[in-house]
């Protein structure tokens, strides 16, 4: 068992975010989204992390996204929290905008970034947020938390990694402002800075809020794991309850979700970043990336290089992981051949590669 600002999980499993690619329009959370945690719950994970869900409606990234940034998503949200819950699960919402990481078509708009750079995924130029508009987007964050906090959700998760906004205004790739929210590594992380204040000033002090933080982008000009580290080392200083040790974007999508992990060797690809944060700051880390063997979980937890081991990949085969781990399966069934993703296209994100496990 372990504690996250008063929060109690019974294990240091997590369920790290996974986009589910199945919700309305309006990012409506329907019955297939209460079905999915309420497996995961039953599987016995000590935390389960949503997919990420747009705190604004222009930062919508993707068809089938979940929303929470109206008041008429709680009751959706109320109903999947409630199944998760009586199944003894914790699940905490992870809040994001997708920044310039959308397409015009989706979100009937140009996308809105720090500063106007190509986005070379989809070959979308974004425009520079103004100033009212970067205020109002920090608002957002705290009322989507607001949302999530009266849905149920035992905590919330700000998704700053993988190049969405506030990933995008820490990187110098992506923020190249000359005023208050740009310039320097200081004035580059304040965005993030001032939307945890905004989700904790309507969550209050003894509610966990989280982050999920790139390390680094793998891109020149990038974020940097020596910048990472001055931002980790300011949110403790600001209070964060925990930090999710991820890296990438979708420019550099495939060191994100890496395929062919078939030996110990091959596993837990972003640990010597965690051994980097681990020297920098004390508070909880959370490590995902390609984490497939009983062993290598357990050694990352008994040497302390993280607090908690998070997965996505796996838990999409096998829903009730925990519970086989725990029984002695040595490890996952994933194969880590990313046809999941092809599953969520179509509407679905379900395990292409054979029968579940």
């Amino acid at each position: 068992p372990a504690g996250l600002n008063g929060l109690q999980v019974q294990n240091r499993l997590v369920r790290s975010a996974t986009g589910e690619g199945m919700a309305g329009p309006e990012g409506e959370v329907n019955d297939g989204h209460v079905r999915l945690y309420e497996a995961l719950a039953k599987g016995g994970v000590g935390l389960i992390i949503s997919g990420h869900t747009f705190v604004k409606a222009n930062g919508k990234a993707s068809k089938g996204m979940t929303g929470i940034h109206k008041d008429e998503r709680i009751p959706e949200w109320r109903k999947l929290t409630e199944a998760v819950h009586a199944h003894g699960g914790k699940i905490v919402a992870q809040l994001n905008h997708a920044g310039r990481q959308t397409a015009p078509e989706l979100i009937g708009e140009t996308p809105l970034a720090p500063s106007a750079v190509l986005n070379k995924a989809n070959n979308v130029t974004p425009r520079e947020a103004t100033e009212p508009e970067i205020v109002e987007l920090v608002k957002c964050y705290g009322d989507a938390a607001r949302r999530a906090k009266a849905a149920g959700f035992d905590g919330v998760q700000l998704h700053a990694a993988h190049g969405y906004l506030i990933s995008q205004f820490i990187s110098p790739y992506t923020n190249k402002r000359g005023d208050a929210w740009g310039g320097s590594p200081e004035r580059r992380m304040r965005f993030l800075l001032e939307a945890y204040k905004s989700v904790r000033q309507q969550v209050g002090a003894g509610y966990p809020v989280m982050v999920k933080l790139n390390a680094e982008d793998f891109i020149e000009g990038g974020l940097t794991v020596d910048m990472s580290c001055q931002i980790a080392q300011a949110l403790e200083r600001a209070g964060i309850d925990a930090i999710e040790i991820s890296a990438g974007m979708l420019e550099t999508a495939s060191k994100i979700v890496r395929t062919n992990i078939h030996s110990p060797e091959q596993e837990a690809y972003f640990l010597p970043y965690a051994e980097r944060f681990r020297r920098a700051v004390r508070v909880p880390l959370m490590l995902v990336g390609g984490i497939r063997s009983r062993a290598v979980m357990d050694r990352i937890l008994s040497e302390g290089q993280a607090d908690f081991v998070s997965l996505c990949r796996p838990f999409i085969r096998e829903p009730h992981l925990a519970l086989l781990l725990k029984a002695g399966a040595p490890k996952v069934e994933c194969i880590s051949c990313n046809q999941c993703s092809s599953g969520r296209r179509q509407g679905a994100l379900r395990c292409m590669a054979g029968p579940m496990g």
